[in-house]
């Protein structure tokens, strides 16, 4: 069985709730529900993370080397400036799939910049909460 950690970075325990217009109507509870049930439906062993402090996304992608097979984060703001997320995800060398409930190549100027993205093996953008299950599937993808 496949294991995927998810991490979900800051300011998205308010989906649903800010900007709608740009992240929906969905709150991150609804969409961690969804995931979870295509990961069963998968076989995929699944973690959940969601926080505003970059170390601590820092200090669990340290804690899963060796426990999980693909990380998926959404760094959010991270995105375009934390070296240390970078850092982190390159040290663990665990596959890693970018995500981003909206098309950030499609925002503002500073929002389409991803330090992030150079070491994950892809990323998926615009695609709201549909874009964890594509996650998902490309980690089962990776076997």
């Amino acid at each position: 069985m496949k294991k995927v950690l998810l991490i979900n970075g800051p300011n998205l325990n308010l989906l649903g709730q800010r900007e709608k217009e740009i992240y929906g109507n969905e709150t991150l509870g609804d969409i961690t529900k969804k995931v979870d049930r295509e990961a069963t439906r998968l076989g995929i062993e699944i973690d959940f993370m969601q926080t505003n402090h970059e170390g601590k996304i820092i200090d669990k992608i340290h804690e899963s080397r060796g426990k999980v097979d693909v990380i998926i984060i959404n760094p959010a703001a991270f995105t375009h400036y934390s070296i240390a997320i970078r850092d982190a995800i390159k040290a663990v060398e665990i596959p890693t799939i970018e995500v981003h409930l909206s098309n950030i190549h499609a925002r503002e100027e500073f929002r389409r910049e991803s330090v992030i993205a150079p070491v994950c093996i892809g990323q998926i953008a615009g695609f709201g909460g549909m874009g964890y299950i594509l996650a998902l599937h490309s980690a089962i993808a990776l076997s």
